[in-house]
């Protein structure tokens, strides 16, 4: 990091980097504190820990002000954004999950302990400062309700040991992304819930106001009453450990018959499914089409598998030199716990996921291959060697597993590309040629080793010129939608019986 006056002049270097950025260490967050400071955050190599330092302009060593450090991973997600000074510039803001639970914590600019203002359990995710400096909104769910989100606001009172909170929304739904407006009286954010996507609404700052909406992003007509609102239960996983999921049953099912359900396994790893719309756009999709499956007969069920923030550090944690392991299971006896209601065909569940999704996705029927009757693999990673060798994304998975020189057997463990002969059930693969995330000749060597494994007649397969690893363009996603309804249908609608396995 350089500093130089914007006059002009020989730029001042403020820190020595350490390699890049993410899970191989070095810088990752810088601001202000004042016209003569500076705030860095350095994350440590595999995300070991963070450090957070003050350094002045004029150079001279950085005055460190807060080190954590873990055996496993230090997590950045929700709370743990980087930390935030205060507009006043007396006040420093940063996450720490060191409860086990992502929370705010304040500290003075010149030093002292640091004070946690959220409260417990639960995660605090997406907070920032108001314009006068003494308060804080931020968004948290709780134990009880993972998968809704309510808003906050932190009054620090002159002093983060008596600081105090008031709570702004209540019941279901998720409410996230608040900024506040130039007067600090009111906020603008986002909402949804199992009847509505993600549309904006503003509240006043004092206690015992009603959010009101401000736009409406559904087309005119919709039926919202005809969305099915997801139920969160939990089952038993492989080791007996509890894994939470969203059950979605279609409305008026005959519950006398068996009927065909699909498991579908969120993406990135670290997210989390909601009560309702996902609040990311590309996952939202996703939610929508799940409800046309359900208007279509199928039971839905969506897993929060070990890795998934939301349900404290010790869950996501889980996974740390264990990818593609017990977070595989925790699907998989995803469909065990199906099998247990008597108005789901335990031979007739589907599987399909996007990105870890997908890499979920094919070692669920790599390492089960009977459990599922058909399975979908969108722009899904094969094999995290090749994962980790590109900069951009290697952060991630050495978090979790080191280096593929340190543990070869753990990323070996978790590259089902090596493992498509154990397939024995219908696969349909879909790949975008511009993605950057799971780039597309991933996707090509998987079908060339389902070729050569001789599974082509198993194998289904549709790329996407030039699209994403979203799918963004709208004649895109009517195709794949099709392909995907198409597939199910095929495979696992009583009116449409299984084409027989070779």
């Amino acid at each position: 990091t350089y500093v130089v006056k914007a006059t002009g002049g020989t730029p001042v270097k403020l820190e020595s980097g350490t390699g890049g950025s993410g899970g191989r260490g070095g810088p990752v967050g810088r601001t202000w504190v004042d016209s003569a400071h500076f705030l860095s955050v350095h994350m440590l190599p595999q995300a070991k820990g963070r450090v957070i330092s003050i350094l002045d302009i004029d150079g001279g060593p950085p005055r460190e002000i807060r080190n954590d450090t873990t055996d496993k991973f230090y997590s950045d997600n929700g709370a743990n954004a980087n930390p935030q000074v205060s507009p006043d510039g007396k006040w420093i803001a940063f996450g720490d999950e060191g409860d086990g639970w992502d929370h705010v914590y304040i500290m003075s600019t010149g030093g002292g302990a640091a004070v946690r203002v959220t409260p417990a359990p639960g995660d605090v995710w997406r907070w920032s400062w108001s314009h006068d400096s003494t308060r804080i909104v931020f968004d948290a769910n709780t134990r009880e309700h993972p998968g809704d989100r309510h808003l906050g606001v932190v009054h620090l009172n002159g002093d983060p040991a008596k600081a105090t909170i008031t709570m702004l929304t209540s019941g279901r739904g998720t409410n996230y992304t608040a900024q506040w407006s130039p007067d600090d009286r009111h906020l603008v954010y986002s909402h949804t819930d199992a009847q509505n996507s993600s549309d904006l609404f503003v509240i006043a700052t004092t206690s015992g106001s009603q959010g009101r909406r401000l736009t409406e992003s559904m087309p005119a007509g919709l039926d919202h009453s005809a969305f099915v609102a997801p139920e969160l239960v939990y089952y038993p996983g492989a080791d007996g450990k509890p894994v939470p999921a969203y059950l979605f049953v279609p409305h008026n099912l005959d519950r006398s018959k068996k009927h065909a359900a699909i498991i579908w396994i969120h993406p990135d790893g670290v997210n989390m499914n909601y009560d309702g719309w996902h609040v990311n756009r590309e996952e939202g999709v996703y939610y929508s089409f799940h409800q046309y499956l359900l208007q279509e007969g199928y039971i839905v069920l969506t897993p929060d598998y070990r890795g998934s923030i939301g349900y404290g550090s010790g869950w996501e944690e889980a996974v740390y030199h264990d990818v593609g392991g017990q977070d595989s299971k925790d699907t998989q006896a995803g469909a065990k716990y199906l099998a247990t209601l008597g108005y789901v065909d335990p031979s007739r569940i589907g599987v399909w996921g996007l990105s870890y999704g997908g890499f979920h996705t094919l070692m669920d029927i790599t390492q089960q291959p009977q459990m599922f009757r058909a399975a979908i693999d969108v722009a899904g990673v094969t094999d995290f060697r090749y994962y980790y060798e590109d900069p951009y994304r290697s952060g991630w998975i050495a978090q979790r597993l080191g280096t593929p020189q340190e543990n070869p057997q753990l990323y070996a463990n978790a590259a089902p590309i090596e493992h498509v002969g154990a397939i024995q059930r219908p696969l349909l693969v879909l790949g975008a040629t511009a993605d950057v995330n799971v780039p597309f000749w991933e996707t090509v060597q998987l079908i060339d080793a389902l070729l050569k494994a001789d599974k082509g007649h198993l194998t289904t397969f549709m790329m996407y010129p030039g699209e994403f690893h979203y799918f963004d363009r709208g004649f895109v996603l009517r195709d794949a939608w099709h392909r995907v309804d198409d597939f199910f249908s095929t495979n696992l609608h009583p009116d449409h019986p299984p084409q027989p396995l070779r």
